[in-house]
């Protein structure tokens, strides 16, 4: 999806996403269809599939917010410096992305719950994978030998993945 540049167009996504994720609080995953959607945000269908073709690009676009709101709630928790401790660094992220989806019911279902489809796009997980480094490296710093973009994309996934794995389990 392109991104709006009227005024007008950017509040109706942004009702359209309030509404999504709203339904998906109240509800789960599956109640998440063009028409129920519209009814929530009180637009007509065809407002919403102006700017959505499918309830998977209204997800996708969830998903982005989600991880956009997860990595502002990360930069805001992660202000101290960790004193050199590996450990508590990547603790205090970690804590700090468990904090974001306990008090957001509808990343909790659509993320962690939810066999993710859309899946989760890589370049949003940089976002995340980015604010750990920079911590880390304000904190305590790293050694030039790897590549730690990569490195920290891995971990910022194997962190959403056992989350996932967690809810899963534990309803």
């Amino acid at each position: 999806m392109q991104k709006p540049k009227q005024k007008r167009s950017i509040e109706r996504i942004k009702k359209i996403l309030d509404a999504s994720n709203d339904l998906l609080s109240e509800s789960g995953v599956e109640s998440l269809t063009i028409a129920k959607i519209s009814e929530f945000a009180d637009l007509k269908r065809t407002s919403t599939y102006k700017f959505f073709e499918t309830p998977d690009e209204i997800k996708q676009a969830l998903i982005k917010r989600y991880i956009q709101d997860c990595n502002t709630h990360l930069k805001k928790n992660l202000t101290e410096n960790s004193e050199g401790d590996y450990f508590t660094c990547l603790k205090k992220c970690v804590v700090s992305i468990i904090e974001f989806f306990q008090s957001h019911p509808g990343a909790q279902k659509l993320i962690l719950e939810n066999t993710v489809s859309p899946p989760i796009l890589s370049s949003d997980l940089h976002e995340i994978a980015e604010t750990i480094l920079k911590h880390i490296e304000q904190s305590v710093g790293l050694p030039n030998m790897f590549n730690k973009s990569g490195v920290f994309l891995v971990v910022t996934q194997i962190v959403i993945s056992i989350l996932s794995l967690n809810t899963k389990e534990n309803s």
